[in-house]
C-alpha cells in the first residue's frame, strides 16, 4: 500500500503546475479516504522446560471516510466539521510451538459512524504545493462483533459476540501538502499519528465441547464490558474545493 501511495504521489506532483491563492473567508469542501497500516506483529512467549512456548500473531486494518467543509479564518488557518465512516478489523492466533497447532483465534470488526472537528494551518498560502499541519478530533457510536475459540485443557471453548452503542473517540495530528489540480480544487497527501478509544458491551455467547468430540455439553451467554485503546500511524488522500466566501 506504502508504495501505491508513494508513486501516485509522484505522478501527481510531476503534473503541470497549478496556482493558487487561499485566503480568510474561502470555504473548504472535501472527502478524506484514510487507512491504518501500521497495526501487524508478532510475539513469541517461551517458558523454561517442560512448558512449551507459543506465538501470538496480530493483525489489523482500518479504513475511514470522512466528508467535511471548513471555513478559512485567516489566510493560513481553517476550522472545520467531519462526518465519520470507519470500519476495522482485527485478528489474533495463537500457535503452539510444540505442534504448530492453533489453539486460540479471534476476529473482530467494528463499524463507526461519528462527527469531528478539525483545524488546518498552511505554511504558505500560494503556488501549486502547500504543506499543512492538522490537528482532528472526532466521536460518535458504532457496533462491533467478535467470534473465534480458544482450548482449556483438552475442551474447546466457542464464542460469538455483538454489541451496538458502542462509544468511540479518536484524534490525531498529521503533515502533509495540498497539490493544486487547478485554480480552485486540490488533492492532500498526508501521515500522521492517530489515538483511538473505544467502549462497548457485547452479548457474548459460549459453547463449551468437553473432551474436542464434537458435541456441545454447556453453553451460557453473559455481557462483558470491553475498552480498547488503539495507537496507529494513519496514511491518506483527500479531495478539496476551495469556494470563494458567496460561491456556492
Amino acid at each position: 500500500m506504502t508504495k501505491s501511495f508513494c508513486l501516485l504521489v509522484f505522478a501527481l506532483v510531476s503534473m503541470s503546475p497549478a496556482f493558487s491563492q487561499i485566503k480568510k473567508g474561502k470555504r473548504m469542501a472535501g472527502a478524506t479516504v484514510g487507512s491504518v497500516f501500521y497495526n501487524s506483529g508478532k510475539t513469541e512467549y517461551s517458558f523454561p522446560p517442560p512448558t512449551t512456548g507459543y506465538t501470538s500473531n496480530v493483525s489489523s486494518y482500518g479504513i475511514n471516510f470522512g466528508p467535511s467543509l471548513g471555513w478559512f479564518i485567516s489566510d493560513n488557518t481553517a476550522i472545520g466539521s467531519t462526518i465519520l465512516l470507519s470500519h476495522s478489523q482485527t485478528k489474533t492466533n495463537d500457535v503452539s510451538d510444540a505442534n504448530n497447532n492453533t489453539f486460540s483465534k479471534d476476529q473482530s470488526n467494528r463499524f463507526n459512524i461519528g462527527i469531528g472537528t478539525f483545524a488546518r494551518n498552511y505554511f504558505k498560502t500560494e503556488g501549486n504545493i502547500l504543506p499543512f499541519g492538522q490537528l482532528n478530533l472526532n466521536f460518535g457510536t458504532g457496533s462491533s462483533t467478535s467470534d473465534g475459540f480458544i482450548f482449556i485443557g483438552g475442551d474447546k471453548y466457542s464464542y460469538d459476540g455483538k454489541s451496538s452503542g458502542d462509544f468511540f473517540l479518536n484524534g490525531g495530528l498529521s503533515m502533509g501538502f495540498t497539490k493544486m489540480l487547478s485554480d480552485n480544487t486540490g488533492l492532500d497527501f498526508f501521515a500522521g499519528y492517530n489515538y483511538s478509544f473505544t467502549k462497548s458491551t457485547f452479548k457474548k455467547n459460549t459453547q463449551v465441547d468437553v473432551g474436542n468430540n464434537g458435541t456441545i455439553e454447556q453453553t451460557n451467554v453473559n455481557e462483558p464490558t470491553e475498552k480498547f485503546t488503539n495507537h496507529g500511524v494513519t496514511i491518506g488522500v483527500s479531495f478539496q474545493v476551495f469556494l470563494d466566501k458567496g460561491k456556492k
